[in-house]
C-alpha cells in the first residue's frame, strides 16, 4: 500500500501559463492606454470621462482589471504557500486577498458601468 502525503494543490504548468498570460493582457493595454492618452490628450476630468466612456476602452480596462487580479490571486497564493507555514494563518490571509480582489473587480464594473 502507497502512503500519499498530499504537499500542495500541483497547479504549476496551468499558473505559469496563466501568469505568463495574464502579464501579455496587462502590458497590452498599458500600451493601449498609453496610445489613447497620447492620441487623445485628455486634459481635465470631463475629457478623461469621455474616453473612458468609449465601449472599447471600457471592454479592455475591465479585461485588465481581471486579468490583474487574477495574476495577483495566483502571486499571493504561491507566497502563502511557501512561507506562511501555520493554515489557519494561511486561510484567512487568503481569503482576505480574496475578498479585497473581488471588490476590486465589483468596484471597477461600478466605475466603468455604474
Amino acid at each position: 500500500m502507497v502512503k500519499r502525503i498530499v504537499v500542495g494543490a500541483h497547479y504549476g504548468l496551468r499558473d505559469w501559463l496563466v501568469q505568463r498570460i495574464t502579464a501579455v493582457i496587462m502590458g497590452g493595454y498599458t500600451l493601449m492606454a498609453l496610445l489613447w492618452v497620447v492620441l487623445a490628450h485628455p486634459a481635465d476630468r470631463q475629457e478623461w470621462a469621455a474616453l473612458l466612456h468609449e465601449r472599447p476602452v471600457r471592454i479592455a480596462t475591465f479585461l485588465f482589471v481581471l486579468a490583474l487580479c487574477w495574476h495577483a490571486w495566483i502571486g499571493l497564493r504561491d507566497i502563502f504557500m511557501d512561507y506562511i507555514q501555520p493554515v489557519g494563518l494561511r486561510l484567512t490571509l487568503q481569503v482576505g486577498v480574496i475578498l479585497t480582489l473581488l471588490a476590486e473587480v465589483l468596484w471597477s464594473a461600478e466605475i466603468l458601468w455604474g
